[in-house]
C-alpha cells in the first residue's frame, strides 16, 4: 500500500485503508473501488491523499547493494536498536531510517 495524492488518484483504484476527512469522519472504507464521484467528494472534504492497495509496496524499496553481506546488515540493525529504543520501530518511516542507518554502518563503518 502507498499514499497517493488526490490529484493522482484514478477511478478503479482500490483503497488499502479507510479515507477520513480533516475532522476524522470516515468518508470511504478500505477495499472500496474508487469512482469519479468518490474523487470529487475527497476534494470537497479536503482529503489530500489516500492509501491505495498495490502502490508503494515494500518490494519497491531499493534493493540491497551486491557488496553488502546480508548477515552484516542484520548485525548492524541489531547494533542500532538501542539508538531507536524510544521510537515506534514498526512505523514505516522509522523502519526505513533504521534500514538506511544499518546500510550506512555496513558500507562506511559509521552511522
Amino acid at each position: 500500500m502507498g499514499k497517493v495524492a488526490v490529484d493522482n488518484l484514478e477511478a478503479g483504484m482500490v483503497l488499502a485503508n479507510d479515507v477520513h476527512d480533516r475532522s476524522g469522519r470516515m468518508l470511504l472504507g478500505a477495499g472500496a473501488e474508487l469512482t469519479q464521484k468518490h474523487l470529487m467528494i475527497f476534494r470537497t472534504w479536503g482529503v489530500l491523499e489516500a492509501d491505495i492497495a498495490g502502490q508503494g509496496d515494500d518490494d519497491s524499496a531499493e534493493p540491497i547493494p551486491a557488496d553488502v553481506d546480508p548477515l552484516e546488515l542484520a548485525a548492524a540493525e541489531q547494533a542500532l536498536l538501542p539508538l531507536f529504543r524510544h521510537t515506534n520501530t514498526s512505523h514505516p518511516v522509522i523502519m526505513e531510517l533504521m534500514r538506511l542507518a544499518a546500510l550506512r554502518k555496513v558500507q562506511h563503518g559509521t552511522v
